[in-house]
């Protein structure tokens, strides 16, 4: 289903906030792409630049004026699930997706729907956690989304027909899609989710033009390859290691650093003894072949659904002595972990969660020196393992980074649980757990959490704003000392980047759950919050009952 695209009520809407109609159909160019969010009339990409920042130049809306903040329109897309999307802005078109394959075209002035595209699924289809999808990419005259039965689709950003449909893996086999792809020259980069079923994990490159696909970097090796010894048996067969975040891209270096997830099954691990590469890892990988130049596990052996897909910024800071680039990620294991980016070496590693104690900490290679009495057992561990198997931080919404301030902006669960050891039996395209998260904190009303401002080179906690429900909306920081942010009471949220204070909140009726984006549009700066709840994801650390599940795209600006 789709509306064709209404150029003439754009190009009046262009001319009213200083956009040339003529730009309307410009191609989107590898050099735009390049530049990030310098282009502050766009954003081009889920994480906002290469880096993945989700930061902002603009200084429009700052600390002094931001508690001015209003709506300039809003829309609801009527879709029940969570809204995780970041939306795309360029040239005056927002590019926004809903749960279930939901594509929107939107005059980023107005809120008026230009098309609309809506992907049927199979009936049979198989998702873990909520039906998601985080967006789209952009490259020339076409938007790319993947969708919940494993496929990637390319359409005409004018109108929203589709120009190819290609199936990336069978989701019969519990195959899904649900990240935002990444597009570097003529690839589109693409992971999978599935991980629950078994299903082994990938990163894929096809090309912008045909859809053909150019490489496959399998997350688990196959027999003979490297990282096989780390699986005993043949469980590599069944061994997950689902892709399904959004990468982080160095130009310079030319390296993509893609995340990966738990090993399969998820908290039963006497069948897969071992390490279990390449689950739980960062993976460094050549965009031009696929080819991995190194990689670092963060959490060997997981049985605790521990998935290392948060999402993963590029830094400028300390590498032992002497400045350089690191890779940051607040893993979803409660540790913060600083990497060198150019060789995968640990650097440092700090507790970012207010409770961890499945490890007695890291040693020198960064590796968890495990403590065996949190360890999920039959029946569920008697004590709390902390974080639960959500986390500290979660691949469904995405912290940001300030290079003014040097902090990482991160939202977090404090969640413990009881997770609990069961049998595994693997029945291709069904869940293939081998247990469960068991009584979790949230259940009580103890959970809770918080957005904490972390010093990207020591791990030092500079400022903490703390939320009776778990932070699971995504993050934005701009250049003019905001960070925005949401919690599950519906509220919109922007604080001082420097000192934590509070500077306004705004209602938007349901949690949210989305990554907020910014442009300027004329002499205007406006701000995106996507708002809508729903997924086991925030089911069991405990979802606020006092909130609609249903969906809002809310954008503001200043009177």
């Amino acid at each position: 289903m789709r509306l064709k695209m209404k150029w003439a009520a754009l190009a009046l809407a262009m001319q009213a906030t200083g956009v040339h109609a003529a730009d309307a159909l410009r191609p989107v160019t590898q050099a735009d792409l390049d530049k990030g969010t310098q282009d502050t009339s766009k954003w081009l990409m889920y994480g906002g630049n290469y880096a993945n920042w989700r930061y902002s130049p603009l200084t429009d809306i700052n600390r002094d004026n931001v508690g001015k903040l209003r709506p300039a329109w809003i829309f609801q897309p009527g879709i029940v699930g969570q809204f995780e999307a970041a939306p795309v802005v360029v040239d005056g078109v927002m590019y926004v997706t809903a749960a279930y394959n939901n594509l929107y075209a939107l005059d980023a002035a107005t809120g008026e729907m230009l098309w609309y595209y809506e992907h049927q699924v199979p009936g049979n289809i198989q998702i873990c956690c909520g039906p998601a999808n985080r967006g789209v990419a952009i490259l020339g005259d076409r938007i790319f989304m993947g969708t919940l039965d494993a496929r990637l689709m390319a359409f005409d950003r004018a109108t929203g027909n589709v120009l190819w449909n290609v199936e990336m893996a069978k989701f019969e086999d519990g195959y899904s899609s649900t990240s935002a792809p990444l597009i570097i020259d003529d690839k589109v980069i693409i992971g999978n989710a599935g991980g629950e079923y078994g299903a082994r994990g990938f990163v894929d490159a096809y090309d912008a033009a045909t859809g053909e696909r150019k490489w496959r970097r399998w997350t688990v090796p196959a027999k003979g390859e490297p990282g096989t010894e780390t699986w005993a048996g043949d469980s590599y067969k069944t061994g997950g290691g689902p892709a399904w975040v959004t990468g982080t891209y160095d130009q310079d270096k030319r390296l993509l650093y893609w995340t990966v997830g738990n090993p399969s099954p998820d908290w039963n691990g006497d069948t897969r003894e071992g390490d279990n590469l390449y689950t739980n890892s960062v993976l460094a990988l050549d965009p031009d072949t696929g080819d991995m130049k190194w990689y670092f596990q963060y959490t060997p052996h997981d049985v605790w659904d521990y998935d290392a897909t948060t999402g993963i910024f590029l830094v400028e800071t300390d590498l032992g002595g002497k400045q350089g680039k690191a890779i940051v990620q607040p893993n979803r294991n409660g540790y913060l972990y600083v990497n060198d980016a150019e060789t995968g070496k640990f650097l440092r590693g700090t507790q970012y969660t207010d409770t961890l104690n499945w490890a007695k900490g890291l040693d020198a290679n960064g590796r968890p020196i495990f403590d065996p009495a949190y360890v999920p057992v039959p029946g569920g561990s008697k004590e709390f393992i902390c974080p639960g198997n959500v986390g500290g931080q979660n691949g469904s919404y995405t912290a940001a980074y300030s290079p003014d301030t040097k902090l990482l902006y991160v939202p977090v669960v404090e969640s413990c649980g009881k997770m609990e050891k069961q049998e595994a039996v693997f029945v291709n395209g069904t869940p293939f757990w081998g247990g469960g998260p068991g009584v979790m904190q949230g259940e009580d009303g103890s959970a809770y959490g918080h957005l904490s401002a972390i010093d990207a080179a020591t791990g030092k906690i500079a400022w903490r704003y703390k939320d009776k429900w778990p932070m699971v909306g995504g993050t934005l920081a701009t250049a003019g000392g905001v960070v925005f942010t949401g919690n599950q009471e519906g509220h919109a949220l922007a604080f001082d980047a420097t000192s934590g204070k509070e500077l306004w909140r705004f209602q938007t009726g349901s949690m949210v759950r989305g990554q907020p984006t910014t442009w300027k549009q004329g002499d205007k700066q406006y701000v995106a919050v996507p708002s809508g709840g729903g997924g086991i994801a925030v089911a069991i650390v405990g979802e606020n009952p006092n909130v609609t599940k249903g969906s809002a795209l809310v954008v503001f600006a200043l009177p």
